[in-house]
């Protein structure tokens, strides 16, 4: 069985996209057994 690397998806956050969008896009990405998933550049967000 030939087994393919997992792409990873990568996530820029914005304070202007709603949480049911994101909510959305990560539920999509985990049906489709994408495990690498991550926020980048989220220094901006902090304290």
């Amino acid at each position: 069985m030939l087994v393919l690397p997992q792409p990873e998806l990568h996530l820029l956050p914005n304070r202007h996209v709603k949480y049911n969008v994101v909510a959305q896009v990560t539920a999509a990405a985990q049906r489709h057994h994408l495990r690498k998933m991550g926020f980048v550049n989220t220094g901006e967000f902090g304290n």
